[in-house]
This record gives C-alpha cells, structure tokens and sequence, in this order.
C-alpha cells in the first residue's frame, strides 16, 4: 500500500465539498484519487474543481477501480446502508458520514459483513475525533469537576425552503434527530456512556411527520442525566456543559470547539484553547488512514459497538414517538 491512501468520494454534495478541501489542504498525507456521482458532469465540475484524478457518473465504476482503496460515503444517511454495502462488495474501506445508518439492525450488518471480508469501517462523527475532546476527557479524568451528575446539549439552526423540505423529507430518513440531534447524543455518549437505563423525550412535528424539535433526557445508573435539545427552523446557540459536584465546563459550539471554559465552585475560572488544524475534518481522516495502513479493523477512538450504541439510542426515541420511516417498513 502506498504511503498515503487513495481516497474515492461516492457523491458530491455539500459535505463531500468539505471532505474534498479537507484532504488537498492535508498535503503529501492522503490522496484524492477519485469522485463519483450519479450526474457525469457533476463528478466531473467536482474532479476539476479539487484536481481530482478520476470522475465517474456511477459509484459501481468508481468502486470497480482497483486503484481507489478508501471510500468516503457522502449520501444522506438513508442511503448509508446500500452504499456503505455497495463499498464492502468492491473490497473498499470506508468512512462514511454520520449519521451512520437509519437504525440499529443496518449498523450491526454492516460491521458485520466488513468484519467478514477483513475491510475497515468508520463512522465519520468527526466531533470526537478532536484533540480538543482528549483535553476535556483528561479534566474529567483528573476529577476537576468531581462527580458529573447533568451534561446539557442544544444545537438549532434554520434553513430555506428547498433544503428545508430536503432535511425533512421522510424518504431520506429526514428530521432533526438523524441530521443534528446525533451531535447531541454523540456528545452526551461520550461524556457519560452509551448505554443509559431510561429515556424520555418530547417532539414537535412538521407537516411531512418527521421530527422539527425535540427534547432528549437520557437517565444513567449512576444518576446522571443528559438533557438534550435540537431543531431545525429555530436557531438555537450550539452549547454544550457538563456539571459536576466541584463545578461545570462550557463547550461553546460542542460540536466543532476551539475552546472549552472550567468553572469551579471555589471562585477558579479557566480556559482550555486549541485551534484546528484545517477544519476539523482531518482528525477522522487520519484515524482512518492510520488504522488500514496498520491492519486495524475498527478504530479505537469510534468503535462499532459505539456507533450502533448511538443507533439505538436513537431508535428508542424514535419508537417513543412513533416515526418509523418508508425504508424501514
């Protein structure tokens, strides 16, 4: 293998853009070899934009060349299964986008099957993947805030029209829960584990029956509790803290920090500051670059067990409010 992986993108939308700048600011450390897209000529406005070497107007003739070792799924989350599977078909490793897939069951086939054909699979929830979160992890660690008894999160944002009905759209497994809210959960997970004994929620509805707004209270065994607000259409600051017996931290924009505020209960206030490389994004490509060119299957950072963790978490929410969408039925 080469010292530096060549990278396919499977589609083109706005958040393979960011992937694709992600990878030419990262230099000689990985390579992005190919782009595919269901539309020739946007695969090859892509190619042409970010000196791509390949363009390809299906992703079967991407993943049919020998040459593409990494693939980066950039579809909306309901096509995550089918593509992601489409990938460990061709013999392709992959990072794909979160949310990883639409439940539970499509998550646990998926590292399955990839665990059958020696391949590497990742969920891309780039948020933990920040040198910053090792900081945060090495404060609770140290038991500065003392027993963490509550973790809050909120994150809400509004967007036009179109991509408004985009988001919502219950054939893409649309609604604020699988676009943003896993954010919210993915940061509550990582603070106070994934496996909480009860769950509550409240949902507001749009007009296409998905999710607009909601509220999560995750409750653990120890007596934590996670309390947890997203939506789209009504913009919200993205703040995340997480309270304990000697005191609480702020995560200004939780899901993309460059920065997190300890506050204690003694009067001590202090910052904890570190700016991204790039954008954020090149933390999971290494990760992922790292553990195939070593012959790890799973990472270590976001393992299988935890994405499909996630998944069920947010399938129990769902079930509570009674949305189950089309591909599901």
């Amino acid at each position: 293998m080469n010292k530096a992986l060549n990278w396919g993108i499977l589609s083109t939308g706005t958040i393979a853009h960011k992937f694709a700048k992600t990878i030419k600011a990262m230099g000689e450390e990985a390579v992005l070899y190919a782009a595919s897209s269901r539309d020739l000529k946007k695969a090859e406005d892509f190619a042409e934009e970010y000196g791509i070497v390949k363009a390809y107007g299906s992703y079967e003739e991407m993943l049919s060349d020998e040459n593409v070792e990494a693939v980066y799924v950039a579809t909306p989350h309901s096509h995550h299964f089918d593509h992601m599977m489409l990938c460990l078909e061709h013999g392709k490793h992959v990072l794909c986008e979160k949310s990883f897939t639409v439940n539970r069951q499509q998550a646990e086939v998926i590292f399955k099957t990839a665990k059958e054909k020696n391949l590497f699979v990742m969920e891309g929830f780039w948020t933990k993947f920040l040198p910053i979160y090792r900081e945060v992890e090495k404060v609770l660690a140290d038991g500065v805030l003392g027993d963490i008894r509550l973790v809050t999160a909120q994150y809400g944002y509004c967007t036009g029209t179109e991509r408004g009905i985009r988001k919502f759209d219950p054939q893409l497994a649309g609604g604020t829960l699988l676009d943003i809210g896993v954010y919210a959960v993915g940061f509550a997970s990582m603070i106070l584990g994934y496996q909480p004994k009860a769950i509550e929620t409240q949902v507001r509805f749009n007009d296409m029956g998905t999710d607009e707004f909601s509220s999560i209270l995750l409750q653990y065994e120890n007596g934590a509790i996670a309390q947890l607000t997203t939506a789209i259409q009504t913009t919200m600051p993205v703040l995340g803290c997480i309270y304990g017996s000697k005191g609480y931290m702020q995560i200004n924009d939780f899901k993309s920090p460059s920065k997190f505020t300890v506050i204690l209960n003694n009067g001590t206030e202090y910052d904890v500051k570190m700016d991204l490389e790039i954008n954020g994004f090149e933390y999971e490509i290494r990760e992922a670059q790292n553990c195939i060119m070593n012959n790890q299957l799973e990472s270590s950072i976001q393992t299988p067990e935890q994405s499909i963790a996630v998944m069920d978490i947010m399938d129990q929410v769902r079930r509570k409010w009674g949305l189950v969408y089309p591909m599901e039925k």
